[in-house]
């Protein structure tokens, strides 16, 4: 068995949003059964590993994911393997298909707390409103934004208590007025277009928060060709400097914002389980 190539910028202890996209951009994920296997199985990853989950959604073609790493060993590493692979398995045999259901890497970009979170998790909720397939973010299924504003008793998915504080927020009233207010502004102005940051950048914050999460990157002996972005000193952005883009992403720019530098491999064996590479 192999070990899973590491993610290059990768460190215990943060906050993470992760992107990962059907093989070739297909919409393997257009069935609406096939979305709502892929949260059973997060909600499994909840529960057989402990996932901290804070927001997610599962589109027709991708999937996006919130979630908290506690430094506990490979936690997300092994809730990803869970949910993909057992998604992808479920879907070949029901079509008798073969091949890679999965781009082998998923994108992460680490994410500072209150505000750039709050960002983060309206970005994921705006996502079908932003392809034109819903004009508000209720409308569609297979997110998280249902159960964060009415948690569930029992088999829930959403970590409620970690994304209360991490908001900065003291109740769940709290945290819902402000999530709606900022939704609202958005969706009213019209601004729910793409923002690349979430899906190219290694990190996503604060100066503070970058500066710490670089240091500590370079005493791993992590890639130190990551650059400063132009922003606010409160709303900044680290790249790598590298980065190449390709257009395969059929974004007007060019530029494929799961580009593979910040991609972390969810295989623990060198391709496809299910058969295919």
């Amino acid at each position: 068995m192999l070990i899973p190539r590491a993610h290059r910028h990768y460190l215990p202890g943060y906050t993470w949003h992760l992107t990962h996209r059907c093989h070739n951009k297909e919409f393997l994920l257009r069935e609406p059964g096939i979305r709502l296997r892929w949260v059973h199985w997060l909600r499994e990853a909840r529960k057989r590993e402990g996932l901290k989950v804070l927001n997610y959604a599962v589109t027709r073609n991708h999937i996006h994911l919130i979630v908290i790493d506690d430094g506990s060993s490979r936690c997300i590493q092994r809730s990803m393997q869970l949910i993909e692979g057992r998604t992808a398995q479920e879907y070949n045999d029901a079509f008798s298909r073969r091949g890679a259901f999965w781009e082998d890497r998923y994108h992460a970009t680490a994410i500072d707390s209150r505000r750039h979170l709050l960002q983060c998790v309206i970005y994921i909720d705006l996502n079908m409103v932003r392809a034109g397939v819903v004009t508000h973010p209720r409308e569609w299924l297979h997110c998280g934004f249902h159960e964060i504003r009415n948690p569930k008793k029992r088999n829930g998915i959403i970590a409620h208590p970690k994304l209360l504080e991490l908001l900065g927020t003291s109740s769940h009233d709290e945290m819902i007025k402000m999530l709606d207010s900022h939704l609202s502004d958005l969706l009213v102005s019209g601004h729910c277009s793409r923002e690349s940051k979430w899906t190219e950048a290694v990190a996503v914050g604060s100066k503070h928060f970058l500066q710490t999460y670089k240091e500590k990157l370079s005493r791993r002996g992590g890639r130190k060709n990551i650059r400063w972005l132009a922003g606010e000193s409160e709303n900044l952005i680290l790249r790598e400097e590298s980065m190449v883009y390709e257009s395969s992403s059929g974004t007007t720019d060019g530029r494929d914002y799961l580009s593979g530098e910040n991609k972390y491999s969810w295989l623990e064996c060198g391709g496809s389980p299910f058969g295919g590479g």
